[in-house]
């Protein structure tokens, strides 16, 4: 059974900071209660003291004042682990319990394996233990900027594919992607979406509407609504999961992680959760070229107006899915998507609907289907 531990905030960390009541943090995220060692230290007490209710990082790794060996840690997370600082973000989350949620999680459920059942809401917005998971996994280090460190990686695309899935938590806001100018670039609220899509939405089904029989503008928006839901299957499935057809070339394994392996990188990112307007653009073009070839241009507008009404509902439910409490109609979509994330990405590629998960065969049904 994972141990389940507290998180502690900076103020409470900072109130134990005496000889008889001394806590300590490493890496700025364990924390330790090591009143009980302060006798058994092998630098003497007063120079774990003076670091009471403070980070010991550096001091700790500092050769001049004391060597540690790796047992130092190893007996520090056996004997005093009492609890892990929260970052300024799961302290608004957890530590407020706005949604009454309870302040102690299970803090060593490792969320980077796959799992039968679905971890806890407030577990997946716990901060990822950056040092352990670059450790452990030898992957991607999210203290430093993402995209530099895909663009000289080394490793297989087979080794790439099993850890992107993995899911981490920044817990700090946005991971750096560029780390420069460019960053504001990859960020897009979710709001972004309806504002500038729908005006352009409502002006096609206005031209369509106005100049059509409103039975057939009708008609053609709702066909166009139902081609979108099978446009975001296909989409999500051939295109953001090619995964296995990608050639074993790290420009494409990097094309492949700004494209869609990011977010399953870091899938409560609530930045990287909808797509960037430019980023859209190119992807509508061909099924604009399309659908304006093949139908007059009022027959065209209509049905064109269903589909990126669709879009516009899809990027909206997965902002929805990923950060809200929803009503229990909405539990099982909410559930079979972060089952995508949380127990099998091969699986589960439907976000506004599970209707052609159901069709192809691809819904997960079962707590068995789960990533080894």
């Amino acid at each position: 059974m994972a141990k389940t531990l507290p998180l502690v905030s900076v103020a409470t960390l900072q109130k134990h900071n005496s000889e008889k009541d001394c806590w300590v943090s490493l890496y700025n995220r364990k924390v330790y209660d090591v009143t009980k060692f302060l006798s058994e230290h092998p630098g003497g007490a007063d120079l774990i003291v003076d670091y009471a209710g403070k980070d010991v990082t550096e001091v700790m790794a500092d050769i001049a004042v004391h060597e540690h060996s790796e047992s130092a840690y190893e007996i520090l997370d056996e004997d005093f682990l009492v609890g892990y600082l929260a970052t300024p973000e799961e302290e608004k989350n957890l530590l407020e319990n706005r949604n009454n949620v309870p302040v102690e999680v299970k803090m060593n459920m490792d969320l980077t394996e796959f799992h039968d059942e679905l971890p806890p809401d407030e577990q997946m917005s716990v901060q990822t233990d950056f040092t352990a998971d670059v450790k452990k996994h030898k992957f991607l280090d999210l203290n430093k900027p993402l995209l530099p460190q895909m663009l000289t990686s080394t490793f297989s695309k087979e080794f790439y594919l099993e850890e992107v899935h993995r899911p981490r938590h920044y817990g700090k806001g946005s991971a750096q992607l560029f780390g420069n100018f460019l960053e504001p670039l990859s960020l897009t609220a979710w709001w972004v979406v309806p504002a500038v899509w729908l005006p352009c939405n409502f002006a096609f089904f206005y031209v369509g509407f106005k100049n059509q029989d409103p039975v057939t503008a009708l008609s053609l928006w709702v066909m166009g609504l139902f081609v979108w839901t099978l446009v975001e299957y296909c989409l999500h499935r051939f295109l953001f999961h090619l995964d296995h057809y990608l050639p074993d070339h790290r420009l494409f394994l990097t094309l492949h992680f700004l494209l869609h392996g990011v977010h399953h990188y870091l899938p409560m990112d609530r930045y990287r959760l909808v797509l960037p307007p430019t980023l859209f653009i190119i992807l509508a073009y061909p099924f604009y070229k399309l659908v304006f070839g093949l139908l007059p241009f009022y027959m065209a507008c209509s049905g064109f107006a269903g589909g990126t009404l669709g879009y516009i509902m899809y990027d909206v439910t997965h902002y929805v899915l990923h950060h809200t409490k929803l009503p229990q109609f909405f539990q099982e979509i909410k559930k079979s998507h972060l089952e995508h994330h949380y127990k099998n990405y091969e699986l589960g590629f439907g976000v506004t609907s599970k209707f052609w998960d159901v069709i192809f065969g691809t819904e997960i049904t079962s707590t068995y289907q789960k990533r080894a």
